[in-house]
């Protein structure tokens, strides 16, 4: 039997993908062959350009491989329909982007449970998840606030909260801290560890950022959309 450190939950065979540029292919990906487990806080690295951010689309199912395969949780992404595959990332995939991405009409409450709505979760469940989560991240009693009352910092871990309550197995985050100075990216980061420590979620970053990088535990680098050097650093 797999111990949870050896699952395999991101799994990627030959990933190709190409663009047409003014009817020039241009490969932004090309021919990628990676393996993620369970719990791993990984950062995919590289100079603008070098596909990282594509690479991180084609794992969570936002865009389609030209060739190759991508399996999350023992699932063939290009087996699955298109409901099946929303379906599928609504409920195994939580996403932290670079501009927060909160409904800015909503309260704090209610961006953080939107996915457990739904998923169907039971109101007074939603509501509970949000209080424990809230005071993980330190923002308790913030659950009334609109996002424009938060700080840019304040808003990522809303972000963050949003992406981990309803406890996917993967958490994607493209460029989490470029909209943030260097103190609370770093804080951002803590907390993110220390989430991942306790929870045993997986995260994959894609990100320039050396704040990032020095939290990582394994930094996977692209360049021209190649794997340059994959390490275990932390």
């Amino acid at each position: 039997m797999q111990t949870t450190s050896e699952k395999k939950v991101i799994v990627t065979e030959g990933v190709t993908r190409t663009y047409s540029d003014n009817g020039v292919a241009v490969e932004a990906v090309r021919g990628i062959d990676l393996t993620i487990t369970s719990g791993e806080f990984t950062a995919l690295v590289g100079p603008s350009g070098s596909g990282k951010t594509t690479f991180l689309n084609l794992i969570s199912g936002l865009d389609k491989a030209t060739e190759g395969k991508v399996w999350l949780n023992n699932r063939l992404l290009s087996e699955m329909s298109g409901t099946e595959l929303s379906d599928f990332r609504r409920d195994n995939i939580g996403f932290i982007f670079q501009a927060y991405n909160l409904i800015p009409v909503l309260t704090v409450e209610e961006n953080i449970e939107y996915i457990m709505l739904l998923q169907g979760v039971a109101k007074h469940e939603r509501h509970k998840r949000v209080v424990e989560i809230l005071k993980e991240i330190g923002l308790d009693g913030y659950q009334d606030r609109l996002p424009t009352k938060l700080s840019g910092g304040q808003q990522q871990r809303v972000a963050v909260a949003r992406a981990m309550v309803s406890r996917p197995a993967i958490i994607l985050a493209d460029e989490p801290t470029a909209n943030l100075d260097s103190k609370t990216s770093g804080e951002l980061l803590d907390m993110m560890r220390d989430l991942n420590a306790k929870t045993g979620m997986t995260f994959v970053f894609s990100t320039h950022d050396k704040i990032v990088m020095d939290r990582a535990r394994r930094l996977v680098t692209l360049k021209d959309g190649k794997i340059e050097a994959d390490e275990i650093v932390n």
